[in-house]
Parts: structure tokens; sequence; C-alpha cells
């Protein structure tokens, strides 16, 4: 006969559980919109011949062993400009520096960059004030030093030319320009006949007693530095230096495990070390083992980035593939079945002998790379703070600082390995054993239908035209099977607290909780639906979008995705409540969505046709302005005034 169950043995098991569902509930509420958005970078307007770039070089040819020049001009058109080569930091804000990125020479040796004169103006990039902030505008000459080697025929040079145009309050995408420059140097025997460098027009400004000076060690700053310079990461300002960026990853890794991609699927690994608490050493084997996949994944991830990251973007764009976010939702679907106790796989015999079940070391291996997948989704926020710098970084510190986001998520398993007794008390058998496995089962079957449904749409939005004509019920089904699982989660777990315990505070404690959760599942799917009923957004297409200039209408295109849980977060904080609700209602203004949740939207090739390789991205273009305004992160006050300019007030 079973002893009763005590208050103790049910609050034991359920505080684990509960504190995941209030931080999910936290976490799935609205956030207040703030200025500014930290782990954004807000590229501002567009895409217009802002700067013009002329590459001048003092003489048609060198003479060889004769001081020789070369100008890298940035001609900036009356109210633009650019970073300088060293910005200071703006906080909440990522300012791309001025580079001539891998500067290389042969047939001359390279002396030490000579940077343009620069200038203090008044920005406000962030919504939060006007402050001085020094640029470089006008026609900017960015001196390269040569001195032509004995023997050589001619100079080549080979760099990446990095800048990023800016007004006074918005910036464009960054600009990666690869150059090969090469400069004939004239024959030994026709080089008195050689013109002479000018130094006068673009070279006035050229400081030649750099020809005096010793040139050891010239132009080898740290990529490090210069990518690091000026940015921002959850509000802070970033520190120069591959080791303070490896410690922000470990923290925004650790974040990770906090949002809804990832934080119902820790049950599962909690009660696997609590089933093994008795012995640490196979606790800490088990925590270990996954804290090593979760790392291996994203040093997996970070390969690509490095060895091709002129050409990489978000890798979140996974998601948008339909079959992959499918496989992923019924994967943990069949776990939350599995944790319930509804079925149990056998395999056929060989397949026992790769042990990948939850007490192996291979199988914690392999749910560590399943639970760091299930981070994608929720890892723009990571990508906005650290992808621009990345793109100019060694390969070796963009694999680190990947490293370093996997240490951060695996963190929480090696403190719980390391420290069994703080899961050893959630019961084995029981009640309350049974009743966290259902409730968790349930909030797993949610996730499930969330990357489930985000599969499935992604295979219809294929066509975006044909999604937009959908009925309501079809747009909204997922969202009810997920609100209705986790207030089912609720529910079952207000009403077998009634079973489990007859004292009056835990009883209205535990039902106070499940019935929130019901009753914001409930709220949530009703609003989703009541926003795809009241839809006032039509989906893009080149045509749509031809048609909305030619009227000479100011076009809102907000590009997002089913798997992007920033987007939703920015259209439900921003865009679908008043007053730019209102605005986008308004007559003149046509609100677009480019719908990337399947990878062959037609939004991608407009995406990539205004420098941007990510999302969210919310793009505001109209007859009032020279050039579209783009922000990855804006707040209702930056929305209103960018629609306004764009109607030409």
């Amino acid at each position: 006969m079973h002893s009763p169950i005590t208050l103790s043995a049910l609050s034991r098991p359920l505080r684990a559980a509960l504190g995941l569902l209030v931080a999910m509930l936290a976490l799935s509420l609205p956030a207040a919109p703030a200025n500014s958005q930290p782990g954004f970078d807000p590229f501002g307007a567009a895409y217009g011949p802002v700067v013009e770039v002329e590459i001048v070089s003092a003489a048609p040819a060198a003479r060889p062993g004769e001081p020789f020049a070369l100008a890298v001009i940035l001609d900036h058109i009356p109210g633009w400009h650019s970073h300088t080569h060293r910005p200071p930091p703006i906080p909440s804000f990522t300012a791309v520096a001025t580079e001539l990125a891998g500067l290389k020479g042969t047939g001359a040796a390279v002396g030490p960059i000579q940077w343009p004169a620069s200038k203090t103006i008044k920005v406000d990039f962030t919504g939060d004030g006007p402050m001085d902030y020094p640029v470089y505008e006008g026609r900017a000459a960015i001196y390269v030093p040569l001195m032509p080697e004995a023997g050589a025929s001619e100079i080549r040079l080979t760099f990446q030319l990095i800048y990023q145009a800016c007004d006074d309050r918005l910036c464009e995408a960054p600009v990666f320009d690869d150059r090969e420059i090469v400069i004939p140097i004239a024959d030994q025997s026709d080089a008195d006949a050689a013109a002479a460098p000018t130094w006068t027009g673009d070279f006035a400004a050229f400081d030649r007693t750099v020809f005096e000076r010793s040139w050891e060690g010239a132009n080898q700053p740290d990529a490090r530095e210069t990518a690091a310079g000026g940015s921002t990461f959850f509000g802070l300002t970033v520190p120069r230096g591959l080791i303070a960026l490896v410690l922000l990853a470990i923290v925004g890794g650790f974040v990770l495990n906090l949002t809804p991609c990832v934080l119902p699927v820790i049950p599962l690994k909690v009660m696997a070390l609590s089933k093994h608490a008795a012995t640490p050493a196979k606790a800490l084997s088990l925590g270990a083992a996954m804290a090593a996949g979760v790392v291996a994944f994203w040093i997996g991830v970070g390969l690509p980035v490095a060895l091709f990251r002129e050409a990489f973007g978000d890798p979140s764009a996974l998601f948008g593939i339909w079959w992959v976010t499918l496989g992923i939702g019924l994967v943990i679907a069949a776990m939350g079945l599995g944790i319930m106790g509804l079925f149990e796989i056998r395999l056929p015999q060989a397949a026992y002998r790769v042990n990948a079940s939850a007490d192996s070391f291979g199988g914690s291996f392999v749910f560590g790379i399943m639970t760091a997948v299930l981070g994608l989704p929720c890892f723009g926020f990571v990508a906005g703070a650290l992808l621009v710098g990345l793109a100019t970084m060694p390969a070796f510190d963009i694999i680190a600082i990947f490293a370093g986001i996997g240490v951060g998520m695996a963190a929480p398993y090696l403190v719980l390995a390391a420290r069994p007794q703080w899961v050893a008390k959630i019961p084995r058998t029981g009640p309350a054993s049974t009743l966290v496995k259902q409730v968790m089962g349930l909030l797993l079957l949610a996730a499930a239908a969330y990357f489930a449904g985000a599969g499935v749409m992604a295979l219809v939005k294929a066509d975006p035209v044909r999604a937009a004509s959908l009925p309501v019920a079809a747009k909204v089904a997922s969202w009810w099977v997920i609100a209705l699982l986790a207030a089912g989660a609720g529910l079952w777990l207000a009403v077998r607290t009634f079973a489990i315990t007859k004292k009056p505070a835990n009883r209205a404690a535990f039902s106070l909780v499940g019935l929130v959760i019901a009753a914001t599942s409930v709220q949530f799917a009703l609003g989703r639906t009541h926003k795809a009923m009241d839809d006032i957004w039509i989906p893009y297409s080149p045509e749509n979008l031809a048609a909305a200039r030619a009227r000479g209408e100011v076009v809102v295109l907000d590009f997002t995705a089913d798997w992007c849980l920033n987007c939703q977060v920015l259209k439900a904080t921003v865009l679908d409540r008043q007053p730019v609700k209102g605005e986008l209602a308004g007559s003149g203004v046509v609100p677009m969505i480019a719908d990337l949740t399947s990878r062959n939207a037609p939004g991608w090739a407009r995406l990539e046709s205004l420098g941007q390789t990510g999302i969210p991205l919310l793009v505001i273009d109209g007859p009032g302005l020279a050039s579209p305004w783009q922000a990855n992160a804006y707040t209702p006050a930056q929305v209103m005034e960018a629609i306004a300019a764009a109607r030409g007030r």
C-alpha cells in the first residue's frame, strides 16, 4: 500500500515544472518597446548612391624606388557620412568601422594607412537625443603610401573596402567591397620619362613625411578589435578583443536556454538526470555528454560561417526549409508522448548496439545536439549583435565565438550534473512523478505543434499569394493546437492537484497556476485569430510592390517568418498596436508583408537586394524619401516618423 502523498512530495516535483511554466509565460508576453533593442543593428535607409567610391593613384605609373601613393576616396552626398575607422561606442547601436581590411601588396612596400580627418556632427541613431559623433563626410580620402620595389613591373594591391553610410539618424547596410588594384611600374630606362606623382588635388592632404619613418608593423591592426569597436550586446558596450566577445557569446548562449525555443525541452534532461542522481559520477557523465553535444553543434554552425562568411546569412534561416522544421516537430512530439508513457519504441536488436538511451553517453550527446538545434529560431538576437562583426574576423575567432555560445547554452546542464542533489528530490515513481511527466509531456507537444505548424506553413507559403487566400481557420489552426495543448497542461495540473493533495493552500496555488496557463493560452489563440480576421497586410510580390510605387503610395514592407520569434514580438508590440496600426490602415499607405517562412518565398530575393541577410527587417519607402528607410529594430515613434517622411510631410 502506498503512503499518502504529502505537500512536500507534491511541491518538490512541481516547483521545477512551475518555474519553467512561469518563465515561459513571462517570455511569451509582449515586451514593451524601448528606444532601442539590444542585440540589433538599426541599418538605416537604403540603396541610393549616397557614397561614390573612387580609386585614384598619384600618377599613371610608379617610378622604381620612388615614393608613390594610392587614394581610396569616399565621396558622400550632402547630409550623409560614414563611420570613422575607430568609431566611438554608442549604447544599443553597432557602428561598422571604415576599413581597408586584409590590405596586401606585391611589387611595393605598403606603408601605414593615412585616414581622413574626421568632423564632429550631431547624430541620433538610437532615438535618445542628439549627441556629438565623429564622421567622415564630403570627399574623404584614405591614403595608402607605397614604395615600389626595384625590378618589379607592377604594384598589385588587394583589400576589402568596408564602410557604412548614414545620415544623422539612419544607416544603410554596410558595404563589403573586394578590390584588386594594379599599378604599372615604369621600366628603369623609362623612369625619367614617367610622370612624377602629383601631390596636389586629392593628394593635397597626404603626409609625405611617412616615407621618412619606419614602416615596420604597419597596417597590422587586431581584426578582433576592429570588429568589436562600437558594438553593443544586451545594451552593454562591447569591449574590444576576442576574450570579451567570447564572454558575451557565453552570455548569449545561456540566455538561449530561457527562450521558448529551448525551455520546454529542458525538463526532459532534468528528469533524466534525476533518474541517475543517486550515482553522482553517472550524473556528471551524462551532463558532460549533453554539454559536449551542445558545444559540438554550435562549433558545427560556426565552421561554415568562418569558411564562407562573405556569403553566409542568419543560420536560423535553416528553418525556412519545411521538412527540417516539420521533422523537428515530429521528433519533439514523439518525445512528448514518450515521456507521458503512452508508447515505447522497440528497435531491431542490431540498433541497440548503438546506445542512444537517456542513460548513455551517446544518447545524452545526441540530446544535446537536438537541444542546440531548437535554439536556432531564437538565435536572431545573438546574430544581430555578433554577425556584423564576424564578417571581417579571422576564422579562428569566429569559431571561438560560436563555441562560446555553445558553452553558455551547455552551462546549466553542467551545473545540474555537478549538483545532482538539486534534481534528486524529484520523485521517480508515484502520482506526483506521473503528474510532472504528463504536464511536461503536454508542453512538449505544444512545442512540437509550433515547429510542425511552422513546417507546414513553410510549405504552403512558398506561394505567398495562395497562402494569403487561405481561410482564417487554416491560418490559425496551428496556433489553436498549441494553445489547446498548453491549456490542457494547465487544466490537468489543476485537476490532478485536487486528487494528489487535500491541503487548501496547495490546491489553491497549483490550481491557480494551471488556470492562468489555460486562460493565457486561449487568450493568445483568440488574439491571433482576431488579427488574422482583421489582417490588412497584403503579400509581397515584385508586381504588388511596383504597382504601389506607381500609384505614389507609401509601402511599409515587413520581412518576417513563422519561425522568427523576434519578428513576431516586434510585430505584436509595434506594428499591431496603436498608433502604428491606425497609420498603416490609413489612405495612401500599403502595409506589405514579405513572409520568409519558406526558403522558396520571393521575399528572399528582395531581402538580398537590400543588402540584408537576416530578419527582422522593416523597410518603408515612399515619394518623400530619396531612398528607403530600413531598420532591424524599431520603436513606434521611429516607424511613425518614417511613414510621415515617406509621405513627404
